[in-house]
């Protein structure tokens, strides 16, 4: 029996998160843990939580769930396992451990697919060096699946959102589009090749990254999904007291993102997060509108964005690129606190 999760979903991948202003509205009225083994918490809206063990140990936890963003689910599987890692990556840690959470309409799909979605999730967490050692699910529809994440990291090298600094580039480590391209899939608008690119983009993990943000002793990072790149980089702006400038002409995109925009593709979850970061946010005059709406785009397991020292740029890069990460660009730069703390620009 040949199973399509693309007919059981309105939305899918990161798309599917709830809106950051109503994320923000929950998180407000939540109290804070007292604990000076905390090293990262919730207060800044960071990619995982930091606890630490001791001098040389602390734990990084997170999680990450979601519905299909693919048909088959076996590669559904590998996609939400490597958004789910990601998180882990962004903070510089190491992924040790996991475990599956899966929500899975019994009745409905048959169990071949619910072991490929399994099967998927354990091979990608295997090719991370994570072990996954149990899991929870519960029989819902549509079906969603993520993980549990716990990861290694010492406590003087955590990288976080709020470490960006004046002076210092952005630079992004894969194109952007996969909201667009999936929902352009949907309306017979996106072709076969940018959706195989897509997906392709999706399974890499952001590992190389790390590595590489870690070699070169960078502070300031976060990793690009639901809220899109501006979302994300908003929030870095916020945590770190500065403020974000970003080039859109430089950003790569996937395949033809840019044309699906302009036909009129537009996912709702752009306008979501459009209206978070609105407020905040500096648009230049001549902005091209749909690269302003390319910078809202829903990512699902997108690049990592860090924050370089200007005489670390170019070594940044050419290391990235020598390493498979070819796309990875220089997109914007980071200043001092200015009236907004976000500004997009052609």
């Amino acid at each position: 029996m040949k199973v399509d999760l693309l007919q059981m979903v309105e939305s899918g991948g990161c798309s599917a998160k709830i809106s950051p202003g109503q994320l923000e509205e929950i998180l407000k009225n939540l109290p804070l843990p007292e604990d000076p083994n905390i090293l990262v918490g919730i207060d800044t809206h960071d990619d995982a939580g930091v606890y630490k063990v001791n001098d040389d140990l602390a734990l990084v936890l997170t999680t990450d769930f979601f519905p299909p963003v693919c048909s088959d689910p076996y590669e559904f599987g590998q996609i939400a396992a490597a958004n789910s890692i990601s998180d882990i990556y962004a903070m510089g840690g190491t992924p040790v451990i996991a475990l599956n959470i899966m929500m899975f309409p019994a009745s409905k799909l048959p169990m071949e697919a619910y072991a490929a979605i399994l099967k998927g999730g354990y091979e990608m967490a295997s090719e991370a060096g994570v072990r996954i050692i149990g899991g929870h699910t519960i029989d819902d529809t549509p079906p969603k699946y993520g993980l549990a994440v716990v990861g290694y990291i010492h406590p003087d090298k955590i990288i976080t959102n709020a470490g960006a600094r004046p002076g210092e580039t952005l630079i992004l480590t894969k194109p952007v589009g996969t909201g667009i391209i999936l929902a352009g899939q949907r309306l017979k608008m996106a072709d076969e090749k940018d959706v195989k690119e897509a997906l392709k983009l999706m399974k890499i993990l952001n590992k190389t990254g790390a590595d590489v943000m870690k070699e070169f002793n960078i502070k300031g990072a976060t990793d690009i999904t639901g809220f899109g790149l501006a979302g994300h980089a908003l929030k870095m702006a916020r945590a770190s007291n500065v403020s974000i400038t970003l080039k859109m002409r430089q950003i790569p995109l996937i395949g033809n993102a840019y044309r699906i925009i302009d036909e009129g593709c537009i996912p709702g979850a752009a306008f979501r997060n459009l209206d978070f970061a609105g407020q905040e946010t500096y648009f230049s005059g001549d902005l091209d509108y749909n690269l302003k709406m390319i910078a809202f785009d829903a990512q699902t397991s997108g690049g990592l964005l860090m924050s370089v020292p200007q005489g670390k740029v170019d070594a940044v890069l050419n290391e990235l690129h020598q390493r498979g990460l070819s796309d990875s660009t220089v997109i914007g730069s980071v200043t001092a606190k200015c009236d907004k703390f976000l500004y997009i620009e052609n």
